[in-house]
């Protein structure tokens, strides 16, 4: 191999490392953004899971009676 070849295998991989690296972090800068809406949709969504696990949690509350409550069945219980 003489000494033209090596210099240029070297350049080709040199400017391949280059293009790649320039890709992988243009991906990882796309794949950090989000959409705000998108953002925002997920900031509710925990919220109400953090409201729901309050509830769920919550030593006063008894679930049962609530669906019962609100599905009527208490009215029919209770007037018996």
């Amino acid at each position: 191999m003489d000494v033209f070849t090596m210099v240029a295998i070297i350049v080709v991989v040199s400017c391949t490392a280059g293009v790649a690296n320039n890709y992988f972090k243009s991906r990882a800068k796309v794949a950090g953004k989000q959409d705000p809406a998108m953002q925002r949709d997920i900031d509710d969504l925990r919220n109400r899971v953090e409201v729901l696990e309050q509830i769920v949690t919550d030593e006063k509350y008894d679930l049962a009676k609530e669906i019962n409550r609100l599905d009527g069945r208490e009215e029919r219980t209770g007037a018996s």
